[in-house]
């Protein structure tokens, strides 16, 4: 493969990630054969994996640590803090407290010594970022880190922390982890360029949206997974993205590609995006993605998907991945009812 320099760390990653999320009671709970995937994808070049304390509530990273036994040097491993891993009100988020509480969890899971590239995996609205960064520069300086970066994070957050890492001379963002793909290219307008103008490296994350760039969701014959029974999964309905579905099929056959192989080369042709995050969950899925590595997309065909997905725009714009609190709470959005009839 050739490799792509993450933003201005100096690290060389492949323009593939393996990403971890199935690997464990969320998608794949045999061990054995998780492990077997991840070394094939190391074996075809893959240097760059990702994963998550909150993927399986750490199996993933275990998974992951027994996989990179003898090959850890080999790999640039990513891991993300956030997500609630216990009942206690501080067992989540984005303080120094469970930082610091958190990292030593994710090292003992991963069995290494040290974190490539750890992630805030979502924003936090209840901790002040430079409280966030200076927990985060302390565990580089400590060597348990390398790098930090963020997830899903709106424009405007990435500039704060930027600005913030800078006036009080803490350790900034390397990296970001958006959502991208044909159906979601609402970074286009705003975190990818402002991600190119900060130096930062992007790894996307759904560049398949989640399998419906896999050309098995069509209008009037999807089955919708049943990865997590019981849980609505509007997102396979959707007419707004089906229908855009529906005239990608046609534009892949046309240029004799498979869907996939057509959605990740749209995904890394993008200068702003450093790698894409695939996500398999068997070796059969691992094999697809890996035959379409080389694939490139000449203008003829991105000007075409242009035309069917607008750049900058989302297929379903309620999909998103982070919603701000002043959107979600109402608190936030309405005076008090007192306030508002004092006139």
């Amino acid at each position: 493969m050739k490799y792509r320099t993450l933003g201005r760390t100096g690290i060389q990653v492949s323009p593939y990630a393996l990403g971890a999320m199935m690997f464990g009671a969320m998608g794949n709970p045999d061990h054995d054969e998780s492990i077997r995937i991840i070394h094939k994808a190391l074996d075809a070049g893959i240097n760059f994996v990702d994963t998550a304390d909150g993927y399986s509530f750490g199996e993933s990273e275990e998974i992951v640590g027994k996989a990179l036994k003898g090959r850890r040097d080999e790999v640039v491993l990513a891991t993300k803090v956030f997500f609630p891993m216990g009942e206690g009100p501080n067992h989540g988020g984005s303080s120094r407290r469970w930082i610091v509480t958190e990292v030593e969890n994710s090292l003992r899971r991963l069995q290494t010594d040290h974190i490539d590239l750890y992630q805030i995996h979502r924003p936090d609205p209840t901790a002040d970022i430079e409280e966030t960064l200076s927990a985060l520069s302390d565990l580089i300086h400590h060597g348990k880190v390398r790098a930090i970066g963020s997830s899903t994070f709106p424009a405007s957050q990435i500039v704060e922390a930027q600005w913030v890492a800078e006036r009080r001379g803490l350790e900034r963002f390397r990296t970001e982890q958006p959502p991208y793909s044909i159906l979601n290219r609402g970074i286009e307008r705003e975190v990818l360029p402002v991600c190119e103008r900060y130096g930062m490296g992007t790894l996307v994350w759904s560049p398949l949206a989640q399998g419906m760039l896999t050309g098995r969701y069509r209008k009037g014959k999807q089955a919708v997974p049943q990865r997590f029974p019981g849980i609505a999964q509007p997102h396979f309905t959707d007419e707004r993205k089906l229908d855009v579905v529906e005239q990608l099929v046609p534009l892949a056959e046309k240029a004799g590609l498979p869907m996939t192989h057509l959605a990740m080369a749209f995904a890394i042709a993008h200068p702003g995006v450093t790698s894409a995050i695939i996500g398999p969950r068997t070796m059969e899925q691992l094999d697809d993605l890996l035959a379409g590595a080389e694939t490139t997309l000449d203008d003829e065909i991105l000007d075409r998907i242009d035309e069917i997905a607008p750049p900058g725009t989302d297929a379903a714009p309620n999909d998103a991945a982070y919603t701000p609190p002043p959107v979600s709470e109402v608190r936030l959005r309405r005076r008090p009812v007192a306030e508002r009839s004092a006139a």
